[in-house]
């Protein structure tokens, strides 16, 4: 019998190269397959393992990546020219068309077993829509969905209308991997070398431009932070940290002893100082 698993572990990449960072979450959800598989064998009434779930935020460097049903005439630049832009180009097996990552956008990868949520994959979609949707209206941004152009839009039906988080996704047996990216701080300039998502009408934009500011890196924190918020509401889980915050250091614990000691009518008072080395944290 096997139960549903609602902890997301959450980790941190960093800034990490994209065919890494895809490596790594191939690689977890591997193993949560093979979990599934190995409970699939197992009599109904023997207790199953239960399937792990992940929540991974990395940053890349400048690439632009290729779904599986994607068109390369989407992809405006030569070889060349990704050269002069410090910019790589590659094929990947998500859903979708044309897409750039690069520094200043939060890329989340959910690596999670649907099964622990809702096996929905229409539903899964439009609930990451729904996290930034709320991420942003923090922001005083209304994010809206446009009909049949996956991702989080401002003004759709206008002419002007523009696409602040893009996604892309790909499941197997109701586990799923890559995900959404969010345009905080991102150079807007990289999209003029694709037509996003093979949809030539429509404009890209980001929180910087959208709020006329630069964010700090304490504020694209906080963007993090909403994220992980939000998911956690949107989906029922409960999200827990592989990493402590960047900000947040254990350090050891200084403590003192006083010894007294009594003997006939003299009295000695001894002070020991000393550390205790901290713990690992767990942070929630």
């Amino acid at each position: 019998m096997s139960l549903k698993n609602k902890k997301v572990k959450f980790e941190e990449l960093g800034l990490k190269n994209y065919m890494d960072a895809f490596e790594y979450q191939q690689s977890l959800m591997d193993e949560i397959i093979q979990i599934k598989i190995k409970n699939r064998d197992l009599p109904e009434e023997k207790d199953h393992g239960t399937t792990p779930n992940y929540l991974l935020f990395v940053e890349h460097p400048h690439v632009y990546t290729l779904g599986k049903s994607g068109d390369e005439h989407n992809m405006l630049a030569n070889e060349d020219k990704l050269k002069e832009i410090n910019a790589t180009f590659v094929k990947t097996n998500r859903g979708g068309d044309i897409t750039y990552h690069g520094f200043g956008q939060i890329v989340g990868y959910p690596i999670l077993d649907l099964d622990n949520f809702k096996s929905d994959i229409h539903l899964y979609m439009r609930n990451l829509e729904e996290v930034i949707i709320r991420v942003i209206a923090e922001y005083g941004l209304k994010g809206e969905r446009s009909v049949g152009e996956t991702g989080v839009w401002l003004d759709v039906g206008k002419p002007y209308a523009r696409k602040i988080c893009a996604l892309g996704v790909k499941t197997s047996k109701w586990v799923t991997m890559h995900g959404f990216a969010l345009n905080v701080n991102t150079d807007l300039r990289y999209f003029e070398y694709i037509i996003p998502c093979g949809i030539k009408d429509k404009a890209v934009t980001s929180l910087k431009r959208e709020l006329e500011r630069e964010f700090t890196p304490a504020e694209v924190e906080e963007v993090k932070e909403k994220i992980r918020k939000h998911f956690q509401d949107v989906f029922e889980a409960e999200i827990y940290s592989k990493n402590p915050p960047k900000n947040i250091k254990a350090k050891p614990a200084k403590v003192s002893l006083f010894i007294l000691f009594i003997f006939k009518k003299s009295s000695f008072l001894y002070t020991l100082d000393f550390e205790i080395p901290p713990y690992e944290l767990h942070f929630s």
